[in-house]
């Protein structure tokens, strides 16, 4: 029947379909605008590439240099007023919303383009089909969609349409800086929506990524997953795909005791691994100390205060600051494990660039730690001493 299109197909089998069809779409946009174009984190195959850009083109009419340049833009200008899509700044409503209207404003943007957006195609089909007839793919797709399904095809075009602005450019850029958990306290608000990246590609893992741009993979807790990278590592062995990067290790040796120029390098490269362990061997059992301590009065605000204790200074908002006040004003022993974190954090965006003023500063802070008399400080001071860029030799 000509209504059920060329397939045939029932409508679990259409719904199986989308699902697959979409699914592509995430992956063209995960790993290749993503990973591969606007952060260099993997090389990809020049068939691949163009696969990818003839995809995106039929799915969605978006164009590789403005997607690159606005997400590029959005880590540069991150949280700030110039951030392309910030719901610290815009409202998360709007970014919820309007993500796909705030996308396509940008990329009317020429200065935008022109600053952040380098290095992307630009052959002869990028600059006669791609670029001089962006909605030429979509509409090329509705009509193969109603002779492939029928009457139902323009429901698989619409789906195929409101899946990026929806997801990717609602969710990710709105819920990925509103709402999560966080592992690393990276200078803006991102967050990882879930642990399981396998809806929109990975991209769940919003917070790993902006700590780690870079990284092909955005997975790094045992438990989370990046469907994202599965995708990679089967391009890899198929000779497809090339990692270029993924987030440092953070190597120990146990039983290493002195601070050296290798240690001072291995805190710098790991240093939101490290940061992490602090609020967990540090901030976490203290402020449980403490707790017993403080009467009944303030102990709603001390279980508050592991979060405060550990968060990004720059995100607290004036309520917080001052609920961080009184915790600090209650207990010289949080304010202490407090103010060495700053320190800490003040070593590496100080001394960077001269690895033996940062050799001496963290020796002198973890001297200063051993001597606080806080045995979880001294403990940690002890840890940062086992840090190297190289893993322990194995045991012959």
């Amino acid at each position: 029947m000509w209504y059920q299109g060329l397939l045939q197909l029932s409508g679990w089998q259409i719904l199986a379909v989308i699902l697959v069809l979409t699914h592509i779409t995430i992956v063209s946009v995960t790993v290749y605008l993503h990973r591969y174009s606007a952060h260099r984190a993997l090389e990809l195959h020049p068939a691949l590439k163009h696969f990818f850009r003839f995809w995106l083109w039929l799915t969605t009419s978006m164009n590789t240099r403005e997607w690159t340049a606005i997400h590029r833009k959005h880590h540069a200008k991150c949280e700030t007023p110039e951030d392309p899509h910030s719901p610290v700044h815009k409202g998360l409503t709007t970014v919820l919303r309007k993500g796909a209207e705030l996308y396509m404003a940008e990329a009317r943007n020429e200065e935008t383009l022109r600053i952040y957006g380098k290095n992307c195609p630009d052959d002869w089909m990028e600059r006669n089909v791609y670029t001089r007839f962006p909605i030429g793919g979509v509409t090329l797709m509705a009509i193969i969609d109603l002779a492939l399904f029928g009457v139902l095809g323009m429901t698989v075009w619409a789906v195929q349409m409101m899946w990026i602005p929806v997801f990717a450019a609602g969710v990710v850029n709105g819920l990925g800086h509103a709402v999560g958990y966080r592992n690393f306290e990276c200078r803006d608000a991102a967050t990882n929506i879930m642990p399981w990246g396998i809806l929109i590609g990975g991209e769940e893992l919003h917070n790993n990524h902006h700590t780690y741009p870079n990284s092909a993979k955005l997975s790094v807790k045992k438990w989370e997953f990046d469907i994202g990278w599965m995708w990679i590592r089967l391009l890899s062995l198929l000779g497809l795909a090339k990692v270029r990067r993924t987030a440092p290790i953070a190597h120990r040796v146990e039983g290493k005791q002195t601070l050296d120029m290798d240690t001072a390098m291995a805190v710098l490269n790991n240093r939101f691994q490290i940061m992490a362990q602090y609020r967990k061997l540090v901030i976490k059992p203290l402020v449980a100390q403490e707790m017993h301590r403080v009467d009944e009065s303030m102990r709603h605000l001390f279980r508050r205060a592991k979060r405060l204790l550990s968060r990004e200074s720059s995100l607290l908002d004036s309520r917080n600051e001052e609920n961080l006040q009184q915790v600090l004003d209650h207990s010289q022993r949080l304010r202490i494990i407090y103010e060495k974190r700053l320190a800490l954090q003040a070593i590496w965006s100080r001394t960077s660039a001269n690895g033996h003023d940062m050799l001496h500063a963290l020796a002198e802070w973890c001297s200063q730690a051993e001597a606080s008399g806080i045995k979880a400080l001294q403990e940690f001071a002890a840890t940062l001493r086992t840090y190297s860029l190289q893993p322990a030799p194995m045991a012959r």
